[in-house]
C-alpha cells in the first residue's frame, strides 16, 4: 500500500518584521555576553512604523557597556532598512528602551555556583528532532524554505535582483511517499519590491536567480506549482506593512511544523532559559541518534520545573524507525548526556556571544562553527553504550 502526503514548511527573510525583532533581541544578548557570560537576559522587541520598543529583564554581575541605540540601529542598517522611502529606516526610527532587572524570585532558583545544581530558568517542555532525509538531518520542506529566503536576501544584497526590498517569505510543499520525500508539490514566494518593478520582471528574476539555483531539478516536474507575489503587489512591507515581535516565528526557527514544539521562543534569552538551551540539547542528542544510524527519525522531549536542575522527564520517540528498542535508546542517551541546565550550557559552550547568527534561517540544520548543537560527536559513544545494553 502506497501512502502519500504533502508536508509544507515556510521561512521568512531577515527583513521580515518578526525577524527584525529576533535579530535585535539576540544582538543585545550577544553584546551583554561579551562582557558578562553569566548575565541573565530576557530581551523582547516590538517594531512598527517608525518605532522600535525594547523591554524585558536583564541582570548582569559586571558592568556591561550596552549601547542599546547603536546596536538597534546597526542591526536595522545591516538588514537593509536604510532608506526612509521604504517606510522604516535605521536613521529615522524612534527607539524606546524599557529594560529592567530580572525578578529576584526567578534569579534565586537559577543562580548556583555549582554547575550541576543550576536550576532551570523556567518550567517548560522542549523538543529536539532529526531525520536522515537530508544531509542536514532536517525535514526537506524547511531546508528548502530556508534556502529560498537566504537566496532572496543574497541576490538583494549583492544587487543581482536590484528591485528587491528586505521583507520576504517562502513556503515549500513536498510530497512524501511512504515517509520519503519524492517531489516538490508547490513553491510559494512573497518578495517585497520597489514600486517600479513589473510582475513579469519579478517573477522571471525570482525563478531564474532564486528558485532554480535552490530547488533540485530532480524534485520538480510538470505538476509543480510556483506562486510568486500572488496579490500582484508587495511594495509596502517590513514594519511599515506589519508590526513585528520577538519570538513569533517559532516554527520557522525549528522544524517547519514537522515535529512538536514546546511553545517557548529562543531569541533574546540567555542559555539559563531552558526554552533555548534544552531545545538545543534535545536537537543535539536527536541528531546524534540518527547520525549513529540507531533510527531514521528521532524526537527527544525534555521537561523541567523552574529552579530544579534535574529534568522531570526525558522521552524519546522514533516513529517506528528505531533499530534497537526505545528502552535501550533512552537508557543509552541518559547515560551519556546530562540534561541538567548547567551541564548543557557547559557541554555546548552556550555562554558565548553566538546568538545573532541563530536568529534567521533556522536555529538547526546549519553547521556553523559556533553551532555546537549541530555536532555529531556523540555517535561513537552512543553506539558503544547501545552495544553494552543489548
Amino acid at each position: 500500500m502506497v501512502l502519500r502526503k504533502i508536508i509544507s514548511s515556510e521561512s521568512v527573510t531577515e527583513g521580515h518584521p518578526d525577524k527584525i525583532c529576533d535579530q535585535i533581541s539576540d544582538a543585545i544578548l550577544d553584546s551583554i555576553l561579551k562582557d558578562d557570560p553569566d548575565a541573565h537576559v530576557a530581551c523582547e522587541c516590538f517594531v512598527t512604523t517608525g518605532l522600535v520598543l525594547v523591554g524585558g529583564e536583564i541582570t548582569t554581575s559586571k558592568v556591561c557597556n550596552v549601547e542599546y541605540e547603536k546596536i538597534i540601529r546597526d542591526t536595522i542598517k545591516e538588514i537593509g532598512y536604510n532608506d526612509s522611502s521604504i517606510g522604516f529606516d535605521y536613521r529615522g526610527c524612534a527607539i524606546i528602551n524599557t529594560v529592567h532587572s530580572q525578578s529576584a524570585d526567578i534569579a534565586q532558583g537559577v543562580k548556583k555556583d555549582i554547575v550541576e545544581e543550576q536550576g532551570a530558568g523556567d518550567q517548560g517542555i522542549m523538543y529536539g528532532y532529526a531525520t536522515n532525509e537530508t544531509p542536514e538531518y532536517m525535514p526537506l520542506p524547511i531546508v528548502l524554505a530556508h534556502k529560498l529566503t537566504l537566496k532572496l536576501t543574497e541576490v538583494r544584497k549583492n544587487g543581482t535582483l536590484s528591485f528587491l526590498r528586505p521583507d520576504g517569505k517562502s513556503l515549500v510543499a513536498v510530497e512524501y511517499e511512504n515517509g520519503k520525500p519524492i517531489r516538490v508539490e508547490a513553491i510559494v514566494i512573497a518578495a517585497q519590491h520597489i514600486e517600479e518593478a513589473t510582475n513579469e520582471e519579478i517573477e522571471s528574476g525570482i525563478i531564474k536567480e532564486v528558485i532554480e539555483p535552490v530547488i533540485p531539478a530532480s524534485l520538480v516536474d510538470e505538476k509543480t506549482k510556483i506562486f510568486i507575489n500572488r496579490t500582484g503587489r508587495f511594495v509596502t512591507g517590513g514594519p511599515h506593512g506589519d508590526a513585528g515581535l520577538t519570538g513569533r516565528k517559532i516554527i520557522v526557527d525549528t522544524y517547519g511544523g514537522v515535529d512538536s514544539h514546546g511553545g517557548g521562543a529562543f531569541s533574546g534569552k540567555d542559555p539559563s532559559k531552558v526554552d533555548r538551551s534544552a531545545s538545543y540539547a534535545a536537537r543535539y542528542v536527536a541528531k546524534n541518534v540518527v547520525a549513529a544510524e540507531l533510527a531514521d527519525k528521532c524526537e527527544i522531549q525534555v521537561s523541567y520545573a523552574i529552579g530544579e536542575p534535574k529534568p522531570l522527564a526525558v522521552n524519546i520517540e522514533c516513529f517506528g524507525t528505531e533499530k534497537v528498542s526505545i528502552e535501550i535508546l533512552k537508557e543509552a542517551i541518559t547515560c551519556i548526556f546530562d540534561f541538567r541546565p548547567g551541564n548543557i550550557i557547559e557541554h555546548l559552550k552556550l555562554k558565548r556571544p553566538i546568538y545573532q547568527k541563530t536568529s534567521c534561517y533556522g536555529h538547526f540544520g546549519r553547521e556553523l562553527p559556533d553551532f555546537t548543537w549541530e555536532k555529531t560527536d556523540l555517535v561513537k559513544k552512543l553506539k558503544i553504550k547501545v552495544d553494552e545494553l543489548k
